[in-house]
């Protein structure tokens, strides 16, 4: 088993393999009991019944719900930026930025449909669920950008990086609007959202 890698909110890093696996259990179980009971009715101890580990050990990694949230928010954004860097890998380079961008999206929705969680907090933007004003998209424009950045055979510069945050943030918005609409992705408006992307990052990248 891959170990979990190393996340900002957590109170200590796990070190030997069989923490690091109790740790993937504790997230394994946020994720599906954030699809079955929200964010609001999650707690710490349900968590630790459904992993079936001690409630000391959820605090041995997390001193909240919030914080056990925006770890697995960070595997999301982990396990999305090496979903999106084979699917570039496998197009060889062929397509510019117009793949590159298709696979950004793709797989965001993809996740976005399949990944337990992922629905509520995916990168963690909105945690807590429902908060009115959501922090920007920087971690996720961010990552995106020293990732794509070689792709497009441009320095990861401030100006790159701003069109990313506008593209995220646009895309973003977008997508938990087709989600609203429709549970799997109302195509329509995916659609549109492509055709969106695709003429803002015409004006500025070709």
């Amino acid at each position: 088993m891959k170990p979990v890698p190393h996340a900002t909110s957590l109170r200590r890093a796990p070190v030997q393999r069989r923490s690091a696996e109790r740790l993937t259990r504790i997230l394994d179980a946020c994720a599906d009991l954030l699809d079955e009971v929200g964010y609001d009715a999650l707690s710490t101890r349900a968590v630790a019944l459904r992993a079936g580990v001690p409630i000391g050990s959820v605090y041995r990694f997390f001193g909240n719900k919030r914080a056990m949230a925006d770890a697995l928010a960070e595997r999301n954004l982990e396990r999305y930026t090496e979903r999106v860097t084979r699917r570039l890998a496998d197009a060889g380079g062929e397509g510019g930025w117009r793949a590159a961008m298709d696979a950004v999206l793709d797989e965001y929705l993809d996740m976005k449909r399949t990944a337990p969680g992922f629905s509520l907090v995916d990168f963690g933007n909105q945690i807590p669920v429902g908060a009115r004003y959501a922090e920007p998209n920087h971690r996720v424009a961010d990552r995106l950008s020293d990732l794509l950045s070689a792709y497009l055979d441009r320095a990861p510069d401030e100006d790159l990086r701003r069109v990313f945050l506008v593209a995220v943030e646009t895309a973003d918005t977008l997508v938990h609007l087709a989600f609203r609409v429709d549970p799997e992705g109302d195509e329509s408006i995916i659609t549109e959202a492509r055709a969106l992307l695709r003429a803002y990052l015409e004006r500025v990248l070709d």
